[in-house]
This record gives structure tokens, sequence and C-alpha cells, in this order.
């Protein structure tokens, strides 16, 4: 996996600031503490796919600052696990989920989700990884190692929001992969090594309209609150993310990168 970014180490040091909730809020429509392209309404769906109830237990790959995750520890009760390379993210994970009296079902820990992961053959019932495949090398590895964890019968879901279906120059490509590592993938590649992994696809869904609103609404959000950006993030940075969040929504709106979700089944 990639070294530790800034720019996660910087939101997740920052989670629970308010001008970043408020920017969430108006970037999402619902705050849960996400990152990425990820809606809460959108995850509710995903939540149907994985059929979860309070008897799961789930594996969240780069579970960031914990929102997501505790969100669904608190929607379905299940036992959620959570593992990010990022300390700043696991620490604030951590502390959400024990502000919210959640600590007894959601734990985080930190660890490097490109290599063994570290728990027993089928632990799980369901692993999610979301907007994070695409900082992960070696993905029929990964696949293989979510295979191995799962219980038979298991569900994974993840998105590659960054599937290539369109013509990218190479300023673009630099500039959408600026903030971390980023492998870009060609379509039809994530359906092959599913079933390579011995995984069998059960579902897929374009989500890339979803990006390019969600990116317009996060650039304009933030640019209204420039001044307490600037005092949480430093100029550099928030041109950086600026910068970021106009390519993913030109690349998105044009169709020329696109998002998708996989349902696997062990």
């Amino acid at each position: 996996m990639s070294n530790v970014s800034d720019s996660y180490t910087i939101e997740y040091g920052n989670i629970a600031q308010p001008v970043l909730a408020a920017i969430r809020q108006e970037a999402y429509g619902e705050d849960i503490g996400q990152s990425g392209w990820l809606t809460a309404d959108e995850y509710r769906q995903f939540i149907s796919w994985l059929e979860l109830d309070s008897s799961s237990r789930v594996l969240d790959i780069a579970s960031g600052a914990g929102g997501p995750a505790v969100f669904l520890g608190h929607s379905v009760g299940c036992h959620v696990s959570g593992l990010d390379i990022n300390p700043s993210g696991i620490a604030a994970a951590n502390e959400l989920a024990q502000s919210q009296g959640l600590d007894a079902l959601v734990h985080f820990q930190p660890g490097d989700a490109s290599q063994r992961l570290p728990f027993e053959d089928q632990t799980f019932t369901t692993v999610i990884c979301i907007d994070a495949m695409n900082h992960l090398p070696g993905r029929l590895q990964v696949l293989q190692e979510w295979h191995r964890v799962l219980r038979p019968g298991g569900r994974a879901l993840f998105t590659d929001p960054i599937i290539i279906t369109g013509m990218l120059s190479n300023e673009e490509i630099a500039i959408r992969s600026s903030i971390d590592y980023f492998l870009f993938t060609p379509p039809g590649e994530d359906e092959r090594l599913i079933q390579e992994a011995g995984f069998a696809l059960v579902r897929t869904l374009d989500t890339t309209e979803q990006v390019a609103a969600i990116a317009k609404r996060y650039y304009d959000a933030r640019a209204r609150r420039r001044d307490d950006l600037l005092t949480l993030e430093g100029e550099t940075e928030f041109e950086k993310v600026q910068h970021f969040l106009a390519v993913a929504h030109t690349l998105t709106n044009e169709r020329r990168l696109s998002r998708f979700a996989f349902l696997a089944q062990k």
C-alpha cells in the first residue's frame, strides 16, 4: 500500500471540526463522517445488498476516520472491524465509536490492506471497501485475502472510482492521483479479478453521475469556506484539494473516468 497521505492525515485529524462537518453536509446531503464519493443513501443500499443483520461480522477495509463503520454499527447492530494504514484515521475512528457508546461493537486497528490481513481464515461474513480499492496495489492478491477471511457464502462489496472510460491526458491523470497512490483500471478488469480470486460476481452498478455531483458540491462548499480552511490546511493543501475536485468533476461529468460498485459472493 502507499505511504500515509498528507491529505488524508489532515482530513482525519480535523474530521470533527464544524467547518468540515458543514462541508460534508452540503456535499453529501447527509453527514455520516464519510469521505470519497459515498452518500448515506448509497450506503443504505449497500447494506441491503449485503444482507446485513446483528449477527454479521464486517471487515471495513480502508475505514478512514470511521464514520460509515460507526453508522453501520449503529444502524444494524453488527460487529465491525475497521482497518486503515493512517494513524490519524484510526485514532479518530476509535474516538468516534467510543463517543457513541459503540466501542464494544465497532473497533479500528492499523494495518496495510495490500498485505496479508491480520485475521484468521473465515473470520467475517462481509468485507466492505468504499472508494479505496484504487489505493491498493496487487488487486488479485487483495481479493484473494478477502476470500480467505470470508466465511462460505460471505459477501464482499467494493467501489472502484477510477475506471478508465475515455481519453485522459497525463496532466489529468497526475492531478486525479495527486492525493495518494492510485491504480487506474480498464473496463472489465475488476470483473475478471473478482472471478479469478474465487468469487461469484453478484451485481454491478454504475455510480459515475454521483461522483460528478459530489465533486462539484464539495468544491463549491469548500470555496465558500476558504478562509476557515486555510487555517486548517494551509494555502498549498487547500489549492491542491480544489484542483483535485475540479478535475474529478470534469472527468466523471464527461464520462472519461467512471465509478462502479461491485458485489461478489464466496
